[in-house]
Parts: structure tokens; sequence; C-alpha cells
């Protein structure tokens, strides 16, 4: 891993500091509302933090209950006096013209990605190329929201989709605009208007997003309010006057969400959380198979809510994959994560660094081998920021909470197998269901392992790829619903039934 002197700090600092200048407003970040930029009902503030510096990187206004209200009724305004009446075609138009926009400007945001959420650059472009592409899916499928006729004798019933009005959106700082395309796209599709709560941690991206397209989006068509889970979430999603919720974030606050949304009987779509295995079959390279597990645990440092965080490695080959993957993960650079040649960037705070680190702990305390990593960089920048160490760990059962639980950082377990039956049981026994992966040339084994994950997500000789189209969502408790694809449509418009008697004579 790279190494930081005291004059690198300066330089890094001064460095983000000087791109920070250019990019975002000197005074404190306001929601959006109806079309204009407010600070809200109340003072308070809240600092957002560079995760590679240390230091504050922007203010923001915190939201309130009255500021959640104020949006929400600007949102039914804006969706029966001007959104509920735009042709598909309209809509359409306006996703494009998001989309031009966006990637107009592709650098400064995956630039902004970086000093808000602490992704290398390299990532950060992928996201905005990613974000860009979904919002031109989405533009095409605005077309494609039809109705059936069902066949029924002297009956008449044909069906319609129509959309719920206005939808509650919270998205997590994980990938900060990626995701929140992700949820307005298909919710302006299908007609509906948004109030939208980035994560406290990452608000950034979002909000200059909104400043660069606010002149082709009607007022109040999209809202977003700033804030904390309990001050801003909170009353979003228990608003009674908004009838469908979608969340990602963790499985716990998930659970918050769902029960929240249970008093007003909204319906809600939920990507929550994971702990994704990656089985290398015997007949798999041991130098490709660690590329892949690379990877599919590092990127964005491992704050990814697929990551494939348990690598169960075939006996035959263990040895001579170990020491590919230790190898492989030598070659990572961790550092200034504006620098092209940056591998990983820090954790998005301090929060998740001792999350992380208490895991890492528990694996200790287990007797578990550490085979690298296992602590925070020590130098320089590195020091200051919220850098974790790529950690390999082994020699622990496939039930300890370390292999169990979702840790959201640069944390790999290795698990051994033989059995295939036995591996498929440890597999499946945690209580997510968001993807998987496997590495073999054997056609047949790849069916079966998709076959018998229970996933909703399963990559054969690759990893974390999404492209727009693929529906992205979980089992079990790794969520409701699916993103990304003509099926999230679904997820936003409700079906109208309508019978008609055409009577003996018709």
């Amino acid at each position: 891993m790279a190494s930081h002197t005291e004059t690198d700090s300066a330089r890094i600092k001064d460095r983000h500091a000087a791109l920070a200048d250019s990019l975002l407003p000197s005074g404190p970040l306001k929601h959006f509302v109806g079309g204009e930029w407010i600070t809200g009902s109340g003072d308070n503030t809240f600092e957002s933090i560079n995760p590679t510096t240390g230091e504050a990187l922007v203010r923001v206004y915190e939201g309130t209950k009255e500021d959640i209200d104020r949006a929400v009724n600007a949102a039914w305004e804006a969706y029966e006096q001007r959104w509920a009446g735009a042709t598909p075609a309209e809509r359409q138009q306006v996703l494009h013209m998001l989309a031009d926009r966006l990637e107009a400007r592709a650098e400064d945001f995956a630039r902004l990605e970086v000093l808000d959420n602490g992704k290398p650059i390299i990532e950060a472009r992928e996201d905005i190329e990613l974000a860009v592409d979904h919002l031109r899916y989405f533009a095409g499928a605005a077309r494609n929201i039809e109705g059936k006729t069902v066949p029924n004798g002297e009956l008449h019933v044909q069906t319609r989709r129509e959309p719920y009005g206005v939808v509650g959106q919270i998205v997590p700082w994980n990938f900060p605009l990626l995701l929140a395309i992700w949820k307005l796209a298909p919710a302006l599709a299908a007609g509906n208007t948004v109030v939208l709560k980035p994560a406290e941690q990452t608000p950034a991206s979002l909000l200059t997003y909104m400043r660069e397209v606010e002149d082709m989006l009607p007022d109040g068509v999209v809202n977003v309010v700033t804030g904390s889970g309990p001050a801003t979430g909170a009353p979003l999603v228990s608003h009674e006057r908004v009838p469908k919720v979608a969340f990602t974030g963790s499985t716990e606050v998930g659970q918050g969400v769902m029960k929240a949304a249970a008093n007003t009987i909204s319906d809600i779509t939920l990507e929550l959380g994971g702990k994704s295995p990656l089985i290398v079959a015997p007949d798999a390279a041991p130098t490709d198979a660690a590329e892949i597990a690379v990877d599919a645990m590092f990127f964005n440092s491992g704050e990814c809510c697929s990551a494939g965080t348990r690598l169960f490695v075939h006996e035959s080959s263990a040895d001579e994959f170990v020491d590919a993957f230790l190898d492989a993960i030598g070659q990572l650079r961790m550092g200034d994560p504006l620098n092209e040649a940056t591998d990983i960037g820090p954790q998005v705070s301090r929060t998740e660094v001792e999350k992380t680190l208490h895991y890492i702990g528990l694996a200790r305390d287990s007797d578990a081998d550490i085979l690298r990593g296992g602590g925070t960089a020590e130098e320089g920048i590195l020091a200051e920021g919220c850098f974790v160490e790529p950690t390999v760990i082994a020699d622990i059962d496939a039930d300890n909470t370390v292999a169990t639980q979702e840790i959201f950082g640069p944390v790999e377990v290795l698990l051994e197998w033989d059995d295939y039956d036995e591996m498929v049981a440890r597999a499946n026994n945690v209580d997510y269901g968001l993807a998987a992966g496997v590495v073999t040339d054997d056609l047949s084994f790849a069916h079966r392992i998709a076959a018998d994950i229970k996933a909703g997500n399963i990559w054969v000789n690759t990893f974390n790829r999404l492209p727009a189209g693929q529906p992205f969502g979980g089992y079990k408790q790794s969520g409701i619903g699916r993103e990304g694809a003509m099926e999230t449509l679904w997820e936003y418009t409700q079906t109208k039934s309508i019978t008609m008697d055409l009577g003996e004579n018709q």
C-alpha cells in the first residue's frame, strides 16, 4: 500500500479544497421544494465531511417535518396541475434532457462524488455513466407502460397502469447520485412526482444536479429535502399523503421503514443489505478467480450491498487461490481517490470505520486468522481520513457473526468447501439474499449454483455488473421489489381494472 508524507497530505487537502470551491457554493446547501431553493422551517445545519481528508466539505440545512409537509404538498400540486397530464412522449423528452445535462458535466459530477463519498475517481466516472444510461433507459420505457385486455365472454375486461401520484424516496451514501437516478428515473417515467431525501453523509452531488436541471423540470415535480433519518426521513416514510415509498439502505432501517409505511398502508420498495457468497469451483483458474474476487469484494471500498463478502473456495485449489488472492490485493493502491491510480478510497465516515473495526475485532476474539490488513492506515492523509486496510479473514466458522452479518467495509471472509450440498447450505444460511457469484468454466455447475442459491442476482465469471434493464433486488431480508428494469415501472404504478357488461346484443 502507498505511503503519504506530511507534504503529500497538505497537497491533497489543498487539491480537495480547491475542487470543492470550484464546484460548490460557499453557503449552506438548501432544500429544493416546489421549484425554489429554501432554508426550510428551521435554522439547523449539519456538516458533510470529506472522508479523504476528514475536513468539512459543505454545510447543509437539516429538514424538518414541516419541510416534508411543504415538499409533499408541492409534489401533489405539481402532479395534479402539471405532471399527471404529461404524455408519455413528454415524460420521455424530459428524461432525455436530464440525461443530456448529466452527461455534459459528467466529469464534474464524478469529482463531486469523490469529494462527498470518497470513492476512487475511476469508479465515480462509471457511476455517472450508468446514471446517464438509466435515465435514457427509462426515457424509452415511459412509452411502454401498457394495460391488457382479458377475454371473458360477455364481459369486456381491460386494465390500466396508473401512477401513485407522489412517491417518497430515500437513497443511501454509497452510490449517491447513481441510486438517486435509479429511483427518480422510473418514478418520473411512470408519471409520479417525487420527494427525495439523500443520505445526510452525501447530499452534495444530488443538490448540485438539481441546480443543473431545475430549468427543465416543472416546479414541484422533483423535491429534495436534506437531513437525518429521524428528523427528515421518518416524517417522509410515515406521511399520510405519500402512498408509495422507496428506500435503499440497511436491513435494520428498512424494517423501520416498513413498519412506518404500514400505518398508512403505503406501498414500498426496499433494497436492503447483503452478505453475498462468491463460490470458486474446483475447475476455476486460481489467478482468474482471484481477480474476480478482488473486484467483487473491494469495489467501492467494500461499501456495496451486493459485495462478495464470503468466499467459498474449493479445498483442492484453496492454497493456490489464497496466494493469488493475497497477491492481487497487495497490488491495490490505497490513497487519494482523485488520483487516477487509486484503487481503494476511504470509507464514508468515522462511524463506518468504527463499525468495520468492530467486526474485525470480533474475528480476532474468535481466534480467526487475519491473513491481510485488519486495521486503519497510519501515515499522512490516510491516517487523517477514513481509510481501512483491505482485510481477509480465514479459519472462522460460517455461522460466526462476522461471516453472517453485513459489515459494509473492505473485509472478506474466506471459507473452504468440499461437499457441494454442505457448501450450498452454508451459503444460504444467512438472513440475506441479495446476490451471489460463481467462478467456473463448467456450464452445468453454473446453472446448478444459480438454481440452488437463494438470491435475487447471480453472476457467473463476473460480479457487480448492473446494466440498465437488468432487474436488481433481493430475496429474504435483502428487500422487496426490483430496480433498474421494466419491472421497476410496475413498482411505481397501480393496476386499475375496468369491466364492462356488453350485454346479449353486443
